[in-house]
């Protein structure tokens, strides 16, 4: 049995910020239900029961997202990671993360993390200027309480990476923001694409032109590279990843596969689908408090086999380009859709494919 891995919403939509850009609003938008609230206790442990059991002593995954989790409370937590361990007798190995704005943490919540070895990953998108999107419900910067955030998680050895929007403006001033999280020895990094809403094809200083996303990944890359050969090497997800595929390694991010995988998101209701960009009524699966339902069945239903069957056909144009090893088609599908970065990964390639060879010593 494979390992398995489940994104977990347990305040469902429901977020404590206004973020400008953010995508799980503009999917809520998209169903019947926006939001269905704050995970029961009941909920989740028939989540984890059928987990465990699918998992079959294999190792577990479970991420939380949102919206925003903590606002489900640390008591949720405890009780989850409680009941995980009651319920673990195959002895599965069990890895836990959280994706939070920060604006809610404590020393309380640190404590938490540290003790059951949360990876955590903090949602920041630069200095002050550039975190200027990721705005509260008073619409003002959440910038200091994001750092206090990462503060408390030093000061209690979290283990957190800093997960940044890629905006127009970010992918312009990547060198800045670079630089900023090198002074505060930020050490690994992950660029998320923002993405227009569903259908909409207009513009605005959210959302990278080809010529903006480019500049990024030649100036982003260049940067990465200088700090590997110096020692003073940056974890940034998306080129760790390229380095693998260069080196004939496997890929670990989901989308760069050149496919959709299989994926389980789990809705505050206990609904699940197969993945966080498209938790909609069209592409729901089922639910876990169904007595027939379960991650087996789930997986194998007609929904999520038509889910996977989309996403795999590659268009006669990327089969032809001597890139697509690397490229895999443009990477995820909903990025995909949203717009075709196509001559951004090619001038990229052009400009930055003698740089790779800095890693060979590295392939395994």
């Amino acid at each position: 049995m494979p390992p398995l891995s489940i994104m977990i919403k347990p305040a469902s939509a429901l977020c404590n910020m206004r973020c400008e850009y953010c995508f799980y609003h503009d999917v809520t938008d998209h169903r019947d239900v926006k939001s269905f609230g704050l995970m029961s206790e009941e909920t989740a442990e028939n989540l984890i029961d059928k987990a465990l059991t699918f998992a079959d002593g294999e190792s577990i995954a479970f991420a939380f997202q949102g919206g925003e989790p903590t606002i489900r409370g640390l008591d949720f937590f405890r009780f989850f990671c409680k009941t995980v361990d009651e319920l673990n007798s195959k002895g599965s190995t069990i890895y836990y993360g959280l994706q939070t704005n920060g604006t809610l943490i404590d020393d309380r919540w640190a404590k938490f993390f540290k003790q059951r070895n949360f990876l955590i990953g903090l949602s920041l998108d630069g200095d002050f200027k550039n975190n200027s999107f990721r705005i509260d419900e008073k619409g003002e910067n959440s910038f200091y309480k994001i750092i206090k955030a990462a503060n408390t998680f030093e000061k209690h050895g979290v283990d957190f990476n800093i997960l940044t929007v890629l905006t127009g403006r970010c992918a312009e001033n990547i060198d800045e923001i670079l630089k900023y999280f090198k002074k505060r020895n930020f050490k690994y990094l992950q660029f998320i694409p923002c993405l227009r809403p569903f259908g909409d094809k207009s513009e605005s200083p959210l959302y990278m032109t080809p010529e903006q996303y480019k500049h990024f990944l030649i100036h982003g890359f260049n940067a990465y590279v200088k700090d590997y050969v110096r020692d003073e090497y940056t974890s940034i997800r998306y080129f760790d990843n390229l380095v693998h595929l260069y080196l004939g390694n496997p890929t670990e991010q989901c989308g760069m596969c050149g496919h959709c995988t299989h994926q389980f998101v789990a809705e505050g209701n206990g609904n699940i689908y197969p993945c966080d960009f498209y938790c909609t009524d069209e592409w729901l699966l089922g639910n876990i408090n169904e007595p027939t339902e379960n991650f087996d069945t789930l997986a194998h239903c007609e929904k999520a086999i038509e889910f996977l069957r989309e996403s795999i056909a590659v268009s006669d144009e990327c089969k032809k380009c001597k890139y697509f090893a690397l490229c895999r088609g443009g990477g995820c599908k909903r990025t995909r859709e949203d717009r075709n970065y196509c001559e951004s990964y090619k001038a990229f390639f052009d400009a930055c494919i003698p740089l790779f060879r800095a890693f060979v010593a590295e392939k395994k």
